[in-house]
């Protein structure tokens, strides 16, 4: 398990404004959720929003970048996306464009089908 860092504990104190932000370890990094979903990572000491189809153009037409990770000598793309860089020491633009992220995180959360027993 990755030791909390002083950023993922800045990063949480910036978001207060979302609400109950908790944080958990996954994967080498940091999952942030609000409720149930998760809306955010940290990767490498870096911030990324999640974003699905609707959200996703906005961010690429302003030339962020998506989360990458190699694998078996792969690139594969994530779905999140680092905000701006202004927004990291900006309150409210941080959780604006962190909101983009809940809204994205909620949006697959309605299109999840329910499972089925067998």
């Amino acid at each position: 398990m990755p030791q909390k860092s002083e950023y993922v504990d800045y990063l949480v104190e910036m978001l207060q404004a979302l609400g109950d932000v908790r944080v958990r370890a996954m994967f080498g990094g940091w999952g942030f959720y609000l409720g149930e979903k998760i809306f955010a990572i940290v990767a490498a000491d870096e911030f990324f929003v999640k974003v699905d189809a609707v959200s996703r153009e906005e961010f690429a037409a302003r030339g962020l970048q998506p989360f990458r990770y190699e694998s078996k000598s792969k690139t594969y793309a994530m779905s999140y996306y680092r905000p701006p860089s202004e927004a990291m020491d900006d309150r409210e633009a941080l959780c604006d464009w962190a909101h983009k992220g809940i809204e994205a995180a909620e949006r697959a959360a309605q299109t999840k089908k329910p499972r089925t027993k067998k």
